[in-house]
């Protein structure tokens, strides 16, 4: 479903948040219900509780709930919904995004793809590792995640989860990474 003021999906932000997760766009199913990660083949409600990031697991239609735990929501579009390759180039907005970020100062961001880390860095997805990102001036600490579509399954770990989640201080130090 291109481009559309009608899957917008309302930012969850507010000032000094501990994590804020950044996708790219909407799915046309978070757009068509209004929840981030709605589809039920995407990991992200079961990798937030098994990473330790969530002291259980939430629901799609929940995620407002996660600002009580310090814990915020963005796209990089805030128009487009569908599959990465769906979303028309120009409705990436890292401008608007990086505002967002000087504006509300969350103490880290983490993209749930290399695919929104890399229009925010300028840089190919294969040029980005997983994990924790060199520091940028002006920019809180900054994850790059496996992105927990189902549509991306090939590339699913929950490894760098657990690491995020050990960086906030969620995991428990006992937690298999590499388990998922």
């Amino acid at each position: 479903m291109p481009d559309s003021d009608i899957h917008r999906l309302p930012d969850q932000l507010r000032a000094n948040l501990r994590l804020v997760f950044v996708g790219t766009a909407a799915s046309t199913r978070s757009a068509a219900v209004g929840h981030y990660y709605a589809h039920p083949g995407n990991r992200f409600w079961r990798a937030l509780h098994e990473a330790g990031v969530t002291p259980r697991r939430y629901r799609p239609d929940e995620f407002a709930a996660l600002l009580e735990l310090g814990i915020g929501f963005t796209d990089l579009s805030k128009s487009g919904a569908g599959m990465d390759h769906e979303i028309a180039r120009g409705s990436f907005d890292v401008a608007g995004f990086r505002a967002k970020i000087e504006t509300y100062r969350p103490k880290t961001i983490a993209f749930t793809s290399k695919k929104a880390a890399s229009l925010v860095y300028g840089r190919p997805t294969s040029a980005l590792a997983f994990g924790r990102q060199p520091q940028i001036s002006g920019f809180p600490d900054v994850f790059v995640l496996p992105s927990p579509s189902g549509a991306a399954s090939g590339h699913w770990m929950l490894q760098p989860w657990c690491e995020l989640a050990e960086w906030i201080g969620r995991c428990p130090p006992e937690k298999d990474l590499y388990s998922g």
